[in-house]
Order: structure tokens, then C-alpha cells, then sequence
């Protein structure tokens, strides 16, 4: 009898292990995709017009650069306030900074900084106290 329980007791911890690896697999499995794993701090955001054009800046008297099609997705540096667009002022920067779009026809789920508040250039170079040349 006593090696019946064993045994039972074996077999248990056996599906124990084998429940915890399926519940942490699944789990593992739900952890949310990042966009772009290279810049997941940056946001993207999803074309809902069947033709979006691309800006060179933030108006539609600018210059057309390109185009993306519904459902395609822009990686998104930053935001400004800009030319009202049927009721949306909000105007994306694309994230290597190579053209606007804007913002009446991207969805965006994440956080999107202001571009005032976005580094644009090369980080500043940090006083030694030495002459440079």
C-alpha cells in the first residue's frame, strides 16, 4: 500500500509540474507583443485612411513625400499641434523625422511625447573643462 501512495503521490507531483508549466507557458504566451523591440519606448501608429499622405511638414500646403495605405503601421517619434484636420489638430512626426501625418487618420494606443519634449540632434557633448581647438 505504501508504495501505491508513493507512486500516486509521484504521479501527482508529476501533473502538478506539468500544470504549472502549462499555466506559465500560457502565460509567458499573453505577455504583450512589442511594435518595433528596438524602440519599444516609441510608439506606432495604424493608417485608418485608404490613402495617407506623407508631409514635409505639418500642413497640407506642404509638399507630399509619400504615401502608406489603411492598416499599415508608421513608427511615431513625436506630436504637434498643428493644421486642424475635420477636428484634429494633432500632427505625427514619423520616428527617423522624414515626414508628418496626420493625426485624424493614425490610430495611436500608446503614450505619444510632445516634440518639444523629444532630443532631436546629436546628444550635446559633456564640459570637461578643457580647450578644444
Amino acid at each position: 500500500m505504501f508504495n501505491s501512495l508513493k507512486s500516486r503521490g509521484a504521479g501527482l507531483a508529476a501533473g502538478a509540474a506539468a500544470s504549472a508549466l502549462l499555466v506559465g507557458g500560457s502565460l509567458l504566451g499573453a505577455a504583450p507583443v512589442q511594435a518595433d523591440p528596438h524602440h519599444p519606448e516609441e510608439p506606432v501608429g495604424k493608417v485608418t485612411a485608404s490613402v495617407l499622405n506623407h508631409r514635409q511638414y505639418p500642413s497640407t500646403d506642404s509638399s507630399v513625400v509619400g504615401q502608406s495605405d489603411r492598416g499599415d503601421h508608421i513608427p511615431i517619434k513625436c506630436k504637434v499641434r498643428a493644421q486642424l484636420i475635420e477636428g484634429d489638430p494633432i500632427w505625427y512626426l514619423a520616428r527617423h523625422g522624414e515626414f508628418w501625418v496626420s493625426g485624424r487618420y493614425v490610430e495611436v494606443r500608446a503614450k505619444v511625447k510632445w516634440c518639444k519634449d523629444v532630443h532631436h540632434g546629436p546628444p550635446a557633448e559633456k564640459e570637461t573643462g578643457t580647450a578644444k581647438g
